[in-house]
Order: C-alpha cells, then sequence, then structure tokens
C-alpha cells in the first residue's frame, strides 16, 4: 500500500487579503513544467455572496515555494459561458503549446448564504479550453463539453491517440441517477450510450475527437459501484510513463459526517487508454490534517495538478475549498504499486 507524502510546510499557497479576487480562498490548481520552472495556476475567490472564481499564478523552482506573479487575475469570467465563474484549470502541453481546460459558469452559483450540496449541482457546468505558449497571452477556444452534459474535470491526454485527441471527463448527468431528477424531463441530454449501460451516478468518461469540439467513441472508464459511493472524477491530465497512462483521480464517498474527497491512481494502457491495467483498491491521499478536514467545504483532498521533476511526482490539490497543498511521492514507486496491482489479478475494470 502506497501514500501521497504531504509537503511539511502545506499548505503552498493561501488567501492574499491584499487582492481582493484571491482573499477568501485559492485552491484547486492546475500545474505545468516549462523551463524547469513550474507554473501553477490556481482558482481564487473573493467574495462569497455571488462566489466568483477567478484563476491566477504563481511560478516554483523547487516545487514547494511559489511566488504569486501577477496581482490581477490571468483568467476571469469574460464571455456569456463563464460570466460568473472560471474553476478549477487543469494544465496539458502539447509540443509547444498549454491547453488550459476550466470550468466555466454562465449561471449564479448562489445570491448570499451556503449552498447545499445538491443545489450546487444543480447547475450546468461547462468546461471552457484556453490555449497559451508563454503564460503571459492567452487565447479562448470556447466550450468543449458535450451540450447539457454537466460537465467537470475535463483533462486532455498529452499526445494524440490513434491520431485523435483525447479526454477524460465526468459528465454528472450520463448517469440514471440523473434520468430520476424531475429536471431532467425539461433539459434534454443526449446520452452516449443506451440508459441500460449509464452507470448509476456520476463517472469518468474517455472520449475521443479530430478537433476538441465535437466528441466520440465515448467509454465509461471508472464508475462508483458501492452504495457510500457519490462520483468519480479526473484529477491532473494522464502523465505518460513506460509502464501505461497515469491517472490520479478523486473518489467521492458519503458516511454519516457527510460527503469526503479522496484521491486514488489507476494506469491506463498506454495504446488504448479505454482499457485499466490497475489501480489502488484504497485512498492514496485523504483528509487528515486540519487544513483538509475543515473549511469552506469540509473533508475535501481535490487533485488537480501533477508534473515530474527529478523522479518525482509532484502532486497538487486543493484542501478544503480553501488552499492550495503539494504531496511526492516517487513516480516509480506508485508504478511499481500499480504494476504489482496488475499482477496480482485482473483490474477491477470500472470499480471506483
Amino acid at each position: 500500500m502506497i501514500k501521497l507524502a504531504r509537503y511539511k510546510k502545506n499548505p503552498i499557497l493561501k488567501p492574499n487579503p491584499r487582492n481582493m479576487w484571491e482573499s477568501k480562498a485559492v485552491f484547486n490548481p492546475g500545474a505545468a513544467l516549462k523551463d524547469d520552472k513550474i507554473y501553477l495556476l490556481y482558482r481564487a475567490v473573493g467574495e462569497y455572496n455571488t462566489y466568483i472564481s477567478r484563476i491566477g499564478i504563481a511560478t516554483s523552482r523547487d516545487g514547494f515555494n511559489f511566488k504569486r506573479i501577477s496581482k490581477k487575475p490571468i483568467i476571469k469570467p469574460g464571455r456569456k459561458y463563464d460570466k460568473w465563474a472560471c474553476e478549477d484549470p487543469r494544465i496539458t502541453r502539447i509540443g509547444d503549446t498549454f491547453y488550459i481546460t476550466y470550468v466555466a459558469l454562465s449561471q449564479r452559483i448562489r445570491k448570499g448564504g451556503k449552498p447545499t450540496y445538491e443545489t450546487m449541482h444543480l447547475l450546468n457546468s461547462q468546461t471552457a479550453l484556453i490555449t497559451t505558449k508563454d503564460f503571459v497571452r492567452f487565447r479562448r477556444r470556447g466550450i468543449i463539453t458535450p451540450k447539457n452534459s454537466d460537465n467537470r474535470d475535463v483533462v486532455i491526454f498529452p499526445e494524440k491517440i490513434n491520431g485523435k485527441f483525447a479526454i477524460i471527463h465526468r459528465p454528472h448527468r450520463w448517469c440514471k441517477n440523473w434520468l430520476k431528477d424531475p429536471l431532467s424531463k425539461k433539459i434534454k441530454v443526449k446520452m452516449p450510450v443506451p440508459k441500460k449501460y449509464l452507470p448509476r451516478k456520476p463517472a469518468i468518461w474517455i472520449s475521443f475527437s479530430d478537433d476538441l469540439k465535437k466528441w466520440e467513441d465515448h467509454k465509461l472508464l471508472i464508475w462508483p459501484t458501492h452504495e457510500e459511493d457519490e462520483k468519480t472524477g479526473a484529477g491532473p491530465p494522464p502523465i505518460k510513463t513506460d509502464k501505461g497512462w497515469l491517472l490520479i483521480y478523486h473518489h467521492v464517498k458519503k458516511n454519516k459526517g457527510g460527503i469526503v474527497y479522496t484521491a486514488r491512481a489507476a494506469l491506463l494502457d498506454l495504446q488504448n487508454p479505454s482499457k485499466i491495467i490497475s489501480k489502488t483498491p484504497y485512498d492514496i491521499l485523504s483528509p487528515q490534517k486540519k487544513y483538509e478536514s475543515k473549511g469552506d467545504v469540509d473533508n475535501v483532498v481535490f487533485p488537480t495538478g501533477a508534473v515530474v521533476k527529478n523522479g518525482i511526482l509532484f502532486v497538487y490539490y486543493g484542501a478544503a475549498d480553501k488552499t492550495c497543498c503539494a504531496a511526492t511521492i516517487k513516480l516509480g514507486r506508485i508504478l511499481d504499486e500499480l504494476v504489482s496491482l496488475a499482477s496480482a489479478g485482473p483490474a477491477c475494470g470500472a470499480r471506483a
């Protein structure tokens, strides 16, 4: 059994009271390595009444000590589709271009008060794309997820698979639970497979495209199977290794204390990433520290960024929707564990 090792001086980024837009919370950071420097794009909240999210930037040489390099958000609401929020950036490098996916909300999250888990997930989230080569100039590419799918946790593979772009995503409405919701009678959602093949709750899917706009060949990858499981979703973009695609993902369950977000790992086949080689049947990181168990949303570790530097896997995550944190493990160690799990028996396919 393996565990990610938390950085002893976590959190690595905290809210900054000097800048209104990031004064309440900074969390769920995407990460990328460029010129031996780690770039962190983090989600920031400055007002609780409307809860508008923007995206800030920080950099580091050692992966732990980050310095903000802009007093202003580098990505903020600016289009009709994201006028209420730009959330949870993930970063993929393909060639010399960085592809940044983020959750775009065209609807107000709240107007005073604290939203419930249920009301938050009735939002029709979409995922938008921005590209950059230098983290200075950014080009908006618009919405890339299927209409009305309520789609988050979208990550792009760092290279094409059989000539096509590939994404892992979590369409919240592609499940049987959505079909039981009264809203499903009003909001028409095109399902990728017949109802009998849908998961019971929101799950991880893999899909392919020629243009990063029209997606096809949708396959279910990892889905909740136990009664206490609520959903699964991708963390950082997949990392290519000689053993397969390494995927860190989040697993959500409900217990007597409420909702708990944890992190797990899976290994996908290099040529056919729709095939799971193995995955950890246990959490590799779970809320234990106070900064993870108490915050704007309690009991959350939410991995969104990862880089490999000098053989070490750095995983960046949001803690309790309040701060940015880091955890590490030797890349070889996590791969050895996943290979060992594969040799012990067949992968649990779609089990969370």
